[in-house]
């Protein structure tokens, strides 16, 4: 890794602690309280902070207004908002800039108050009348789990995966979830029922939600929110905690096609960007940090991003290999508990990049020896129809 580029890394993180906050903080100042926290983890101040990348999801205007909200008057402000791998495509674009001299410090922010407000994300289609195929889909009651459901479907035909096999990834979200405090709260606050270590048979037992996705597929539905800070090499260097560096990015989109491929998402176009700008293969990945609504999203993300190939996410996943405790076996897998047993505000992505932070800095509760890699990759809108793809590789010195 020596002759990687050191263009940036993450130098603070924060996560906001409470997943349901019982409406008595809005999504602004969940966003503002990280922020601060995750200059402070950095050792750095308000007005080191040069540029904002923001998604909008706390209201108004966007980075325009969260400008205003924290008194800052930046350099770059970015608000791309490609659904849950918007703070991928942030920190890659926070690089970039970074790396052209145009900012020295980068703060990214998301807070979310989906449970407090009962939204219905699993449930209801995708809104808005935007989309130029709503005419195809909408008048069914395509809902956003359904899209999901018709690519597990799809690949259990295609390739033979089996139930048990998806239930492998729930089984290990739940078990680094255990070990995680902010995750037992979280799945308490939320009311979740027999809080525990689950197996292959709680999965496929639990009450069906969209056939084949089972209960214990889908993730949660919270509140929360984070904040990660971003810096160049002269100031990383004198930051508090380690430097987390952003070895390479990629970003992707896909939509529906004739003749296209239901089970392929947009990580096959952001997966190989990244890892060549990095110049690490998925083979050298200590922890796999991959967005998971459902299931069948890390199944199909996992293969896209090459740890397997396209259809052995089933065979591959088995046996426990995505545990913490089994480094000899592939990454470890969403280390934090994930969507599925840790949080799921609507937008997952930020946290992604917080808890391969905490690995590779050796702090997360499910700590894997010697982590030197990481990969987030968020997926944002639904797989199945149109979405995006973000893929950050991290490293440490």
């Amino acid at each position: 890794m020596a002759g990687q580029a050191r263009d940036a890394a993450i130098v603070g993180i924060h996560e906001y602690p409470s997943r349901d906050v019982e409406g008595q903080i809005s999504p602004l100042q969940i966003k503002a309280e990280s922020a601060a926290r995750a200059l402070q983890d950095a050792g750095l101040t308000w007005s080191d902070v040069d540029a904002i990348y923001d998604a909008g999801e706390g209201g108004g205007m966007g980075g325009l207004a969260m400008a205003e909200y924290l008194g800052l008057q930046p350099n770059i402000i970015d608000t791309t908002n490609v659904g849950g791998s918007s703070y991928e495509f942030h920190a890659g674009h926070a690089k970039r800039d970074i790396a052209a001299g145009k900012a020295r410090v980068a703060l990214l922010t998301y807070g979310s108050t989906a449970h407090s407000n009962a939204a219905a994300i699993g449930v209801g289609g995708r809104g808005g009348g935007i989309h130029p195929v709503d005419n195809m889909e909408s008048f069914s009651g395509m809902t956003l789990i359904a899209n999901y459901a018709m690519v597990a479907h799809r690949h259990m035909y295609e390739y033979g995966t089996t139930s048990e096999q998806l239930a492998e990834i729930s089984i290990a979200t739940r078990l680094h979830a255990m070990r995680n405090p902010e995750a037992v709260e979280a799945m308490t606050a939320l009311e979740f029922l027999d809080i525990r270590e689950t197996s292959i048979d709680d999965v496929v037992n639990s009450r069906m939600i969209a056939d084949p996705l089972h209960l214990l597929e889908c993730c949660m539905i919270s509140d929360g929110g984070g904040a990660v800070v971003i810096a160049a090499p002269e100031v990383a260097r004198d930051c508090q905690k380690p430097p987390v560096w952003i070895l390479g990015s990629g970003e992707a989109t896909k939509y529906p096609e004739i003749g296209g491929d239901l089970t392929t998402s947009a990580a096959v176009q952001s997966a190989p960007q990244a890892f060549g700008e990095a110049g690490v293969t998925p083979q050298e990945i200590d922890i796999a940090m991959v967005y998971d609504s459902f299931s069948i999203t890390v199944l199909t993300l996992l293969e896209d991003l090459g740890f397997c190939n396209k259809g052995e996410g089933g065979t591959w996943v088995e046996g426990g290999r995505l545990r913490f405790d089994r480094p000899g076996d592939g990454p470890a897998l969403n280390t934090d508990g994930g969507g599925l047993s840790s949080n799921h505000p609507g937008m997952r992505g930020i946290f992604l990049l917080i808890e391969a932070t905490r690995q590779l800095r050796g702090e997360s509760c499910s700590q894997v020896d010697n982590a030197k890699l990481a990969v987030a990759h968020g997926n944002g809108g639904m797989l199945g129809s149109r979405h995006s793809g973000g893929t950050i590789i991290l490293g440490r010195d």
